[in-house]
């Protein structure tokens, strides 16, 4: 997949913040070698949050996030500010610019990203005009703790140790992680099951499906396709079994008790679970289940936006089969795209769609926020499995 192909849930999203007028737009044309994003003397002129795909040296496959001033004002500056807070849960580095040593607002946004985790470049703009810049970045030192970089956007200095510094925040893990982890080496036969049915876009396979293969290609793996009648005939076809079975996840069932023995056995929503979450608490969070009853109230969320199909797996078939197990009186609310209640007190479980369109930052600020309010959180594919009986059988 090459970098202009990579979708933006797969990028590294650098944030930029600060001020109105403080030179953001200015940084990322001059970081970018583009002008890409519009730039006026006039401030505000940047008003909801504007995404850029690029590439950088060292980081890879990026997206740019221009974003609104701190300080703007009114009640359309509040929901501009408001969209920039939104653009903050996706943020994996963030940019704060500014171009002096009053940097209050910008101490408040640092102390929310903080919270967040998010790894914070602190950028002094403008230093073409200003003969005491490093006098005025020392002054900035000691309110926020970190020396920034003095660069001048307008006359694209600096820039280096910018895209210098950034790749510093990123761990070699961090950087590397992959869908299938360490489930596979080069060589290896993997099985991949995909049913062909309502929910497959016609003439494509959906977007999980598409990563997943092109990853397995890359790590020299032997890849082999079918729908799910066609399993034992492509088991017959195979002179050993597959090191691996990657399936749909609601054929679950079907897939594992027509498995070989030997073949280890997962689902795209389970890789993902993973790759764009926390596996570990969203296990955790299936356990729920078996504590719910007909006065619960579970929430499913979906990154998708699509309309509605008659067989769609998040809002048809997981609410069935939860309506089976506990009751039709469970009660199951459904949110999509970036729709996601604060407030998830009154929720007995949460449970989250693979998030293909979301960047891992933003699945994981979720997931930060149902920990925090106690909330148990699980994925489509986990609960598929739990409810088969067969999460303890699966791998990731």
């Amino acid at each position: 997949m090459s970098m202009e192909n990579t979708p933006r849930s797969n990028r590294i999203h650098i944030g930029i913040f600060g001020k109105r007028n403080s030179g953001k737009s200015s940084l990322i044309n001059a970081l970018t070698g583009q002008e890409i994003a519009v730039v006026s003397d006039f401030a505000g002129t940047t008003t909801d949050p504007v995404y850029k795909a690029m590439e950088i040296h060292g980081l890879g496959a990026c997206v740019f996030i221009d974003t609104a001033g701190l300080d703007d004002e009114g009640e359309l500056g509040a929901l501009r500010i408001k969209q920039t807070m939104r653009a903050m849960e996706r943020t994996d580095i963030a940019l704060i610019v500014c171009t002096d040593d009053q940097i209050d607002q910008e101490l408040q946004w640092s102390k929310w990203l903080k919270e967040k985790n998010t790894p914070i470049l602190w950028i002094l703009n403008k230093a073409d005009l200003h003969a005491d810049s490093e006098q005025i970045a020392r002054r900035i030192e000691k309110r926020c703790g970190q020396m920034p970089l003095i660069v001048s956007a307008r006359n694209r200095e600096g820039m280096e140790e910018i895209r210098r510094s950034m790749i510093g925040q990123f761990p070699d893990e961090t950087m590397e992680r992959g869908i299938v982890g360490r489930l596979v080496s080069a060589g290896d036969v993997v099985m991949l099951v995909m049913p062909q049915d309502i929910q497959a876009p016609k003439g494509r396979l959906i977007l999980p499906q598409v990563q997943t293969i092109r990853e397995l290609l890359d790590r020299k793996c032997l890849v082999m396709s079918c729908t799910t009648e066609n399993i034992t005939s492509m088991l017959q076809a195979l002179v050993e079994p597959p090191k691996l079975i990657i399936t749909d996840s609601q054929v679950f069932k079907t897939v594992y008790e027509l498995k070989p023995e030997a073949s280890r056995l997962t689902s795209f929503s389970v890789l993902f679970a993973q790759y764009k979450g926390d596996i570990d608490y969203y296990i955790e969070g299936a356990n729920a289940i078996s504590q719910l009853t007909e006065k619960s109230k579970v929430l499913i969320a979906e990154a998708c936006t699509h309309a509605p199909l008659t067989e769609d797996i998040g809002r048809v078939k997981i609410p069935r089969m939860l309506h089976k197990r506990i009751g039709e009186g469970l009660q199951i609310d459904m949110v999509s795209g970036t729709d996601f209640p604060e407030d998830l007190s009154s929720y007995d479980l949460v449970i989250h769609c693979g998030a293909c369109m979301f960047n891992r930052k933003y699945v994981l600020n979720r997931v930060a926020q149902a920990r925090n309010q106690h909330i148990p959180m699980t994925n489509y594919g986990v609960v598929i499995a739990y409810i088969n009986g067969i999460l303890d059988k699966i791998d990731y």
